[in-house]
C-alpha cells in the first residue's frame, strides 16, 4: 500500500497545474467545485500525509511540496480575505482556509475578519445539513474561533449519528457518513474522538457496505470507506484488509490514478485520452482518497506498530 500511495501521489503531482486556481476564482459566478474544492481537497490530503510521515520520507517531501503549491495558489491566504469580503456569509473560504491553518499556514487578517462574521446570528443560523455543519465547526476550531467539543450537538442529526438501519445505506448516505467520521477524527489526527457507539456500529456494518461498493465499482466511495476503516483501526490496531485493497488497486490506471467508478472508465475509454481535463476531473478525488487511506493504513500513532498481516479479522475495513 505504501507503493500505491507513492504512485497515486506522484500522479497527483504530475497534474499539479490542474489544481491551479483560474482567473474566475473570485468571480461571483465562478465554479467553486472546479476551483476551490479540488485545491482544498489536495491541501487536506497533503496536510494529513505530511503530518503522518517523517520529514525524511519521500512521501512527506512530495506532500509538503504540493501543500506549499496550494498555499501559493491562494497568494499565501490573501485570496481568502478577498473572498470573505465578497461573500461574508459563505462558509467554503473558511473551510478551505482551515486546512492550511491546521498545517501552520495562516493569514491573521482573514482569521480576524472570519471571527467577526462568525459571532453574528446570521452566521450561526445559516441553514446547512448536519454533516456540513460539522465541517464548519471543525473549520472554526482550526482557526481558533471556538472549541469543537467531543460530541457536537449536530451529530445525532446526521445519518451515521442516528445509527440507522444498515440496509438503508446508499451512495449519498455513504459519502455523508465518511465525512462525519473525517470531521470527528480531524482527518485522522484524533481517531479517539469517535464516540464508542459509532465505533461499534461501524465495526459491524462497514465491511458489508465496503463490499457492496467494491462489487459495484464505486471506487471513490470505496476509497472513502477504506479511509474510515483505517481511522477506526488506528485505535484498535486491526490488520489491514488486503483483499479489499487488492480490489480497489486493480482498478488503477497506468500511472497509479484511481477512477471515480466503473461507468466513468467505460465513458473515458472513448474520450481524448489521459491528458484531458475530463480525465483529471474523473480521477483526482478518488486518487487523493487512495493516498489518504493508504497512508493511514501503513502508519500508526506513536507507540503502536503498523499491522503486518493481511485479511480482515472480525470483518473490519481499512482506509482508502
Amino acid at each position: 500500500m505504501r507503493a500505491a500511495a507513492a504512485d497515486a501521489l506522484a500522479w497527483t503531482d504530475s497534474r499539479r497545474a490542474d489544481f491551479a486556481l483560474g482567473e474566475d476564482a473570485l468571480a461571483s459566478d465562478g465554479e467553486v467545485d472546479r476551483s476551490w474544492k479540488p485545491l482544498g481537497e489536495l491541501a487536506q490530503v497533503c496536510a494529513t500525509v505530511a503530518r503522518l510521515t517523517e520529514p525524511a520520507d519521500p512521501l512527506h517531501a512530495r506532500a509538503r511540496g504540493l501543500l506549499d503549491f496550494a498555499w501559493q495558489e491562494t497568494h499565501e491566504g490573501e485570496l481568502f480575505l478577498r473572498l470573505q469580503r465578497l461573500e461574508p456569509f459563505a462558509t467554503y473560504p473558511l473551510e478551505v482556509y482551515s486546512v492550511f491553518a491546521s498545517a501552520g499556514l495562516r493569514h491573521p487578517a482573514f482569521e480576524q475578519a472570519g471571527a467577526v462574521v462568525a459571532r453574528t446570528r446570521g452566521w450561526r443560523l445559516t441553514e446547512q445539513d448536519p454533516t456540513r455543519r460539522l465541517g464548519v465547526l471543525r473549520a472554526e476550531e482550526r482557526c481558533g474561533i471556538h472549541r469543537f467539543g467531543q460530541t457536537p450537538p449536530e451529530l445525532p442529526q446526521t445519518w451515521l449519528g442516528g445509527l440507522p438501519e444498515p440496509w438503508t445505506f446508499g451512495r449519498d448516505a455513504g459519502y455523508a457518513l465518511t465525512h462525519v467520521v473525517f470531521h470527528l477524527a480531524d482527518w485522522g489526527r484524533d481517531a479517539s474522538a469517535l464516540p464508542p457507539d459509532l465505533a461499534v456500529y461501524l465495526r459491524d456494518w462497514l465491511p458489508p457496505w465496503l463490499d457492496t461498493c467494491l462489487e459495484a465499482g464505486l471506487w471513490d466511495l470505496a476509497g472513502e470507506l477504506l479511509a474510515v476503516a483505517a481511522i477506526a483501526a488506528r485505535t484498535t490496531g486491526e490488520e489491514v484488509p488486503a483483499d479489499d485493497w487488492r480490489r480497489l488497486l486493480a482498478a488503477r490506471g497506468p500511472s497509479g490514478e484511481v477512477p471515480l467508478n466503473d461507468r466513468d472508465l467505460d465513458e473515458l475509454a472513448a474520450g481524448p485520452g489521459r491528458d484531458g481535463d475530463r480525465y483529471f476531473l474523473h480521477h483526482y478525488h478518488s486518487t487523493l482518497m487512495a493516498v489518504f487511506a493508504a497512508v493511514l493504513a501503513v502508519t500508526r500513532p506513536a507507540g503502536r506498530a503498523a499491522p503486518a498481516a493481511a485479511g480482515r479479522p472480525g470483518g473490519q475495513g481499512a482506509p482508502s
